[in-house]
């Protein structure tokens, strides 16, 4: 496909969702949840050509050498699929937030102004890696009443296809435009060149994936972009943290599954604590192979666990978001430092504190300058699922439009209505 005809791709698909999204607006909350329950009816049903889809492309991915965390997104397991079509099913019972009136008040001229929630209008999403995405972007646009062009990475891209074709089927049996949830179905990556340059066609642009492709987007897009570039998040073992829960909560953190971006990847450590602490959790890290780059104190204290892999931390590694089995480690001499470290190094997307001091907790929870942050629980948990919003679109770390993880009222905006019966204005 020359470069012409895939711009035109692109504004023909565009134009198609603009005129699906008036639809999608005015749907039937009915309608849109039969859409919902019927796609999560098909990802439980025959799951051969799924599979076979997907072992094409982690096929693809191990012959050109991607890295193990990233094939692991790529799969479609049992479990991914029963989570997805759970998601499906608790958006279809969650409240249809379209057309919600708030903030309905009466002034002094006979008027009653209100706000009304609305959708969007079209949105683009731009992924990498994890074809689940297709689902989660697809149910989401339908419940909040957006139309959406959906472009995955070329590494995903027959899951991607086998997962769109289900989302047509959907849409076909409750009635809805098929146009209403778009896939771009070529691997050319000048399309997303022409699509987040799209103003006239899309409303929203919301990238997820690596650093570089949300910088490219964030510098080149035309659009508005709901994003976050990376998750270096932080776990605080606090002076007074129970240290059965801090090991069970920390190793979840950070060993439960590499590669999301609401992964612990900086552990601080009360220096109360920090003889106590970490020879435990470094032997539980030593055990499970990963690599932990400390400051001075705590590569002293985990020199000392057989087996362990401890090396000098630089400065870099207080920023990193690694990915993979690596955490850097401080000790800290109290919350003040470590508030401190959270909000010049971490990215503002997930970090918790583990403690039995209700000051400190409250103290964390106000002054930590991030999207979410939590109270002796695993960062893990900062993802729309877990977050009842039945999926999420992405995690965004920006403090406009949407900020955490972003489901249906994300999706949405308001708008100003004015109800009267004949009032003018003086």
């Amino acid at each position: 496909m020359t470069s012409t005809d895939l711009q035109a791709t692109i504004a023909h698909m565009g134009a198609a969702a603009r005129a699906a999204a008036t639809k999608m607006a005015a749907a039937s909350t009915a309608s849109k949840n039969e859409a919902l329950r019927a796609l999560a009816r098909l990802l439980r049903g025959d799951s051969a050509p799924l599979a076979e889809a997907n072992a094409r492309d982690i096929a693809a991915a191990e012959a050109a050498g991607l890295a193990a965390p990233l094939v692991d997104r790529l799969r479609l397991t049992p479990k991914v699929l029963a989570t997805v079509a759970e998601g499906c099913d608790q958006i279809a019972a969650m409240p249809d937030p379209v057309g919600e009136i708030t903030n309905l008040r009466r002034r002094p001229t006979g008027i009653s102004v209100g706000q009304m929630r609305v959708p969007l209008g079209v949105f683009g999403m731009i992924y990498e890696s994890r074809p689940n995405v297709t689902i989660e972007a697809a149910s989401l646009a339908i419940k909040s009443g957006n139309a959406c062009i959906l472009r995955g990475g070329s590494e995903a891209i027959h899951s991607n296809l086998a997962l769109w074709k289900l989302v047509q089927a959907a849409l076909d049996e409750a009635g809805l435009p098929r146009d209403g949830v778009q896939l771009v179905q070529t691997t050319d990556r000048a399309a997303v060149g022409f699509l987040i340059q799209s103003p006239e066609s899309v409303d929203v642009i919301i990238p997820r994936g690596g650093k570089s492709l949300i910088e490219r987007i964030s510098r080149e897009a035309k659009v508005p972009v709901i994003k976050h570039l990376d998750g270096n998040c932080h776990t605080f073992v606090d002076a007074t943290a129970d240290l059965d829960l801090a090991v069970r909560v920390t190793d979840n953190a950070k060993t439960q599954k590499y590669s999301p971006c609401n992964a612990t990847e900086s552990l601080l450590v009360h220096e109360a604590v920090a003889a106590a602490f970490l020879p435990r959790i470094g032997a539980v890290f030593a055990a499970k192979g990963v690599e932990m780059r400390g400051d001075a104190a705590s590569v002293a204290l985990l020199s000392k666990v057989p087996g362990a892999n401890v090396v000098a931390a630089t400065e870099q590694d207080w920023s990193e978001e690694y990915l993979a089995a690596i955490i850097s480690v401080k000790v800290v001499s109290g919350i003040d430092e470590a508030i401190a470290h959270v909000n010049r190094y971490g990215s503002h997307h997930t970090d918790a504190i583990l403690t039995e001091h209700h000051s400190n907790a409250m103290r964390f929870l106000r002054e930590v300058d991030s999207a979410s942050v939590m109270v002796n629980a695993s960062t893990r948990f900062a993802d729309g699922f877990e977050y009842g919003l039945g999926a999420e679109i992405g995690i965004s770390t920006d403090k406009f439009h949407a900020r955490g993880p972003v489901g249906l009222e994300g999706l949405t905006s308001m708008k100003w209505v004015v109800l009267g019966q004949g009032e003018v204005r003086q």
